[in-house]
């Protein structure tokens, strides 16, 4: 289950001379889903950055199961999920429209910083974590 979901499509320039999309290139589609992610909760990440607290990836594993293809639709999903008092981590996966041919899974893990760039809890998060922790 997931608390957020974008759908998307491929662009033939995120594509390598292999006729998939380039690796790197699901990085920013799991950074887009999850900056609208919580856009539609109410977080505003610049905002949050302009009052020096800072949301910062610490940690990215993806694991690649299938390729996208020029012109493939997908949908990328979004799930936060609590790791400590100042860490949490988004389970995403992208897969593909209109089989939901899982193509991408991740587990990307993030701490807040402080005006200091010191961990801290940043209570602005705390209304989106799952209820039935």
């Amino acid at each position: 289950m997931s608390d957020f979901s974008i759908s998307l499509k491929v662009r033939d320039y995120e594509c390598d001379l292999q006729g998939i999309v380039n690796n790197s290139v699901y990085q920013n589609y799991f950074e887009h889903a999850r900056h609208e992610f919580l856009k539609q909760k109410g977080v505003d990440f610049a905002a949050l950055s302009a009052q020096g607290i800072h949301l910062v990836v610490i940690r990215a594993e993806l694991d690649y199961h299938q390729s996208l293809k020029p012109g493939d639709e997908f949908q990328v999903t979004v799930r936060l999920e609590r790791v400590g008092r100042v860490r949490w981590a988004f389970a995403q996966e992208i897969r593909r429209l209109p089989d939901n041919t899982r193509m991408v899974s991740a587990r990307i893990t993030g701490v807040g910083l402080n005006e200091r760039g010191r961990p801290a809890k940043i209570e602005v998060l705390e209304p989106l974590f799952q209820r039935d922790e």
